[in-house]
């Protein structure tokens, strides 16, 4: 199944990029990926897992993070219980 995962990476410039589009290049799962340097903000798309997704960022020492953009399934989950 087709997921897709956001991330918050810290990036300050090309070369930051390319580390991240290179390890995303080489993970498997992976159909698509869009790297936005201003926005610090990477999308990833495919057979993945977000954990997989953001340990696999993570190596490359950039600060990696979800991307908190969707917190109103957080709280439609907390208001039902």
């Amino acid at each position: 199944m087709a997921e897709t995962v956001v991330l918050r990476v810290g990036m300050s410039c090309e070369g930051c990029v390319g580390a991240v589009k290179r390890v995303l290049g080489k993970m498997q799962g992976v159909e698509s990926f869009d790297v936005d340097i201003k926005e610090q903000k990477v999308t990833v798309k495919g057979n993945v897992t977000p954990d997989a997704v953001l340990q696999t960022v993570s190596k490359t020492g950039k600060k990696t993070s979800f991307w908190d953009a969707e917190p109103a399934p957080v709280e439609a989950t907390a208001a039902s219980s």
